[in-house]
């Protein structure tokens, strides 16, 4: 298991004093918490459809920020990745190994549109 990135969420004031831990590799991303009683997830990055990025006040002024990720796993269709540093380029990072891991196993993703007309169009 190649590790990409890996980071442990931190608290308000920027401090990593929490339990649940981040790690990204080349093909998922795993959230690893708790202390006495601990909890691993994985998502497999090409399971993941919409990467987006929140950045409050306070996350501004501690230079942190949240992932939301949106995936079509049935543990976690909808997780983020909670105050971390650097996470412009986290988010990026991600985007893009999710894009690339999506080719690679030749993912293709169905959006369905609404028209006036009621009727559905494919868009691939």
């Amino acid at each position: 298991m190649n590790i990409v990135w890996k980071a442990r969420k931190r608290t308000w004031f920027g401090l990593p004093w929490t339990f649940t831990v981040y790690t990204l590799t080349e093909d998922k991303i795993l959230v690893e918490s708790g202390l006495f009683t601990s909890k691993q997830d994985e998502v497999r990055l090409y399971r993941i459809m919409d990467v987006s990025l929140t950045r409050n006040l306070i996350q501004k002024i501690f230079k942190m920020g949240t992932i939301t990720c949106v995936s079509g796993d049935k543990t976690m269709p909808t997780f983020q990745i909670k105050n971390i540093k650097d996470s412009k380029n986290v988010k990026e990072t991600l985007s893009n190994m999710v894009e690339e891991e999506r080719n690679k196993k030749r993912v293709a993703s169905r959006e369905f549109m609404a028209t006036d007309d009621a009727d559905e169009i494919d868009v691939y």
